[in-house]
């Protein structure tokens, strides 16, 4: 046992595992190492050399990593005053906050996705599976706001529950 009484190996082998999960969902392997390195640190914050010296790969694998991080909206880059050092942060709620963001991306997909279904014919069969995927997305739009609201109360009931134990 070393940090904060925890095995090494045993997070090595949840950050590798877990990474694996994201990338057989679509994140490039470094990235995905680099994310589930920064959510099982403590502070949720390493630097590019903690996080190359903690995985043992290269400072450019790093930087491209939360380059990739940061377009997505997983991790954010702070820098202290007075410091050179970047620090890479994953937040608490960076599901929910990604979640929020990708609300823009929906709209920008529906206004091309309409735009396809005119060009291609709605009654084609490209032009029935763009629609289909239409729908999906304005489904979705139309759900996602009760979701997230449904999980701030779920959040807030929980924070409720410990607050209220001894």
């Amino acid at each position: 046992m070393t940090t904060a009484g925890r095995d090494d190996a045993a997070v090595s082998r949840f950050i590798e595992r877990f990474a694996s999960a994201l990338v057989e969902a679509g994140i490039p392997r470094m990235p995905a190492r680099v994310f589930t390195a920064l959510m099982s640190s403590d502070s949720g914050r390493l630097t590019a050399a903690e996080l190359a010296e903690q995985l043992r790969v290269s400072p450019a694998a790093i930087s491209g990593a939360v380059r990739y991080l940061g377009q997505v909206n997983l991790v954010t880059r702070e820098r202290e005053p007075g410091s050179r050092r970047d620090h890479y942060q994953v937040h608490d709620n960076v599901w929910y906050e990604a979640i929020l963001r990708r609300d823009q991306i929906l709209h920008r997909w529906e206004s091309i996705l309409r735009e396809g279904l005119t060009a291609l014919g709605p009654a084609t069969p490209a032009g029935v599976r763009v629609n289909v995927t239409l729908e999906f997305f304005e489904f979705l739009q139309r759900e996602l706001p009760a979701v997230l609201a449904r999980w701030r109360e779920y959040q807030a009931e929980r924070r409720e529950h410990q607050a209220s134990r001894p």
